[in-house]
């Protein structure tokens, strides 16, 4: 498959909802996860990532303003030992849970499906990334409805071991706006990564579509120590 640029498959996406992308720095030393938030409605505007923990969660900017609860508060990054788990939504606790009870990735999210959230049933997307003894892998998945049928659950995993320096790969909730929004298509797309954390995070904070970006989460993890470091945007300050 062909290299991405990242920075180029958000620019010319107004809405890919909420995205992920985990991979590795071009000097292949540390481990990079970043993981966005976008909304097209006030609700979904109205919020902010805050560190828990060694993880995050998401919350309300304004709480007089909170409508709907549901679908928007909830633990995108969870850290379970040397695994470091991302998700756009609930399911990280199912994953966090499972894999704490020695179940895999996959195993884990047996018990969950796409969002119901209809007519868009917008996709459940997660990551897992796996650190030790200076080795690094990880995996992604996505949990969609087949074309918009409620009735029936599309599940994919995808692994990457020993991944390449400098590459990530990219899974987002919708292939662009609409109404219904449309689901995410086909395997995680390879993308370039380049740059220390601070200029990663700039180009995909400055990437993303100004009017409907909420959120974005970054974090690089040293892959011989283990020891990471994390830049959080927010819109709403």
């Amino acid at each position: 498959m062909k290299m991405l640029s990242l920075s180029e498959e958000l620019k010319n996406n107004a809405y890919p909802g909420r995205g992920i992308v985990l991979g590795k720095t071009p000097d292949g030393k540390k481990a990079v996860a970043a993981y966005f938030i976008m909304g097209r409605s006030s609700n979904s505007r109205n919020r902010v990532f805050v560190e828990d923990g060694e993880g995050i969660r998401t919350q309300a900017f304004d709480p007089s303003k909170m409508e709907d609860p549901s679908l928007i508060i909830y633990a995108p990054v969870r850290v379970l030992g040397n695994k470091t788990i991302v998700t756009n939504g609930d399911q990280t606790d199912t994953i966090y849970e499972g894999m704490d009870k020695q179940m895999t990735f996959e195993q884990s999210l047996r018990s969950r499906e796409f969002e119901p959230d209809g007519p868009n049933y917008t996709p459940r997307i997660s990551g897992i990334m796996h650190i030790e003894n200076g080795h690094y892998n990880y995996a992604m998945s996505i949990l969609k409805s087949n074309n918009g049928d409620p009735k029936s659950c599309c599940r994919f995993t995808f692994a990457y071991e020993n991944p390449a320096d400098g590459e990530g790969r990219f899974i987002h909730t919708y292939m662009h706006d609409g109404n219904p929004l449309p689901s995410f298509e086909g395997e995680p797309k390879p993308v370039e990564i380049s740059g220390d954390i601070d200029a990663f995070t700039k180009e995909v904070w400055e990437s993303l579509n100004e009017e409907n970006k909420v959120s974005l989460f970054v974090r690089f993890i040293d892959i011989a120590t283990g020891k990471y470091e994390t830049k959080i945007v927010n819109k709403n300050q």
